[in-house]
């Protein structure tokens, strides 16, 4: 993904960060979990961390012996569903995991492609994957003044994830504009310059709106 908003274009390097063993995150972890509020959690991010499905799954499956709550944190760009090897990987993957933090940057798949110079098509199928394999997603959606605030979208955003019987939580974020001194660090274009930081005030409007999508597609369903 290039998300005209991405505040970590430094992550868009495949080959950079720091090398890891899973059996060394394990390790970390066990000696900072008495400052984990009830136990705590391992979360993945990125960059997009199924990128690295085979990492994950080594990961994860030390974690589970240790009872370590895991979670990923994806953008769903990296869902392959032509892919059979994929799938069983993911399959496996799954079978780990507690919950997927999934960003639905844009559900119109036009303003989609303008705004992260990707399709949406195959991230929308990935939730409806984990409302299959039962596991908890819990959606987060940028709000971007002039971009991704409109209620058309917002509504329709609501009434398609309002199908899923996983969904745990939503979250819906502010734009801001710290990404912009990175920029400009690196070298590189920022796209959404001059575009203000999202009204704070505003958003509660405008998580109604994805909540009245949410509320109209269960009230369909159960008619």
């Amino acid at each position: 993904m290039r998300c005209a908003y991405c505040h970590n274009p430094d992550t868009w390097e495949m080959n950079g960060g720091t090398l890891m063993e899973p059996s060394e995150i394990i390790e970390q972890y066990e000696k900072n979990r008495p400052f984990y509020a009830n136990g705590g959690g391992l979360t993945v991010t990125g960059g997009e961390p199924l990128m690295q499905v085979d990492f994950l799954i080594e990961l994860f499956t030390l974690a589970k012996e240790k009872e370590i709550h895991t979670c990923i944190d994806s953008s769903g760009i990296a869902f392959n569903p032509g892919s059979d090897i994929f799938m069983a990987k993911l399959d496996k993957l799954m079978t780990l995991t507690d919950l997927v933090m999934l960003d639905i940057k844009h559900i119109d798949p036009e303003k989609h492609r303008e705004l992260t110079q990707q399709p949406n098509e195959n991230i929308l199928k990935f939730a409806a994957y984990l409302d299959e394999k039962h596991v908890d997603m819990w959606i987060r959606h940028v709000v971007v003044p002039g971009i991704t605030d409109d209620d058309k979208y917002l509504y329709e955003l609501g009434y398609f994830i309002g199908q899923f019987h996983n969904l745990k939580a939503l979250d819906v974020l502010p734009y801001h504009t710290m990404g912009e001194k990175k920029y400009q660090s690196l070298g590189m274009e920022y796209k959404l310059k001059g575009v203000p930081p999202m009204d704070q005030s505003k958003l509660l409007d405008k998580k109604k709106v994805i909540l009245d999508g949410i509320k109209a597609k269960r009230a369909e369903a159960a008619q």
